[in-house]
């Protein structure tokens, strides 16, 4: 990873997690919302940045431990793209459902168009036509 930046596999503090999402253009969400992520995901990574200690990246894995794992709020700020940031993310937390996933996970994530060519480039495939992302609109 870039140096001038540090990796931690915890979350994010609440504000910096409503604030990444926010301003990387992720949807934002409510204190209410974004509370429960932070204790009740099964990974987290978050990225500071040395100068200034602000943090500037993040991810996380929703999943039942056992096989299903979901790759969630997968976040840079824009000022700090394109340094290798998204890519340390998604390697660590693929690392750590690697090293503690019984063999074979099913690992999922919905690719919004920006973050396509990373997950690409780390070996995601696109599921359609056998099966499509679905969502409820609020």
């Amino acid at each position: 990873m870039h140096p001038d930046y540090d990796l931690t596999l915890s979350p994010p503090p609440l504000a910096d997690y409503l604030r990444l999402r926010a301003d990387s253009g992720l949807s934002p969400v409510t204190e209410a919302q974004g509370e429960p992520p932070l204790v009740n995901s099964w990974a987290w990574v978050h990225v500071r940045h040395r100068a200034s200690g602000e943090v500037v990246a993040m991810g996380r894995v929703i999943g039942d431990g056992g096989w299903y794992f979901h790759i969630a709020d997968m976040a840079t700020l824009p000022e700090h793209q394109k340094k290798g940031l998204g890519q340390a993310v998604l390697e660590a937390l693929l690392e750590k459902i690697r090293e503690e996933a019984p063999p074979r996970p099913y690992v999922t994530l919905m690719a919004d168009e920006p973050g396509r060519p990373l997950y690409a480039k780390l070996g995601f495939v696109e599921t359609a036509p056998h099966s499509l992302g679905m969502m409820l609109p609020r």
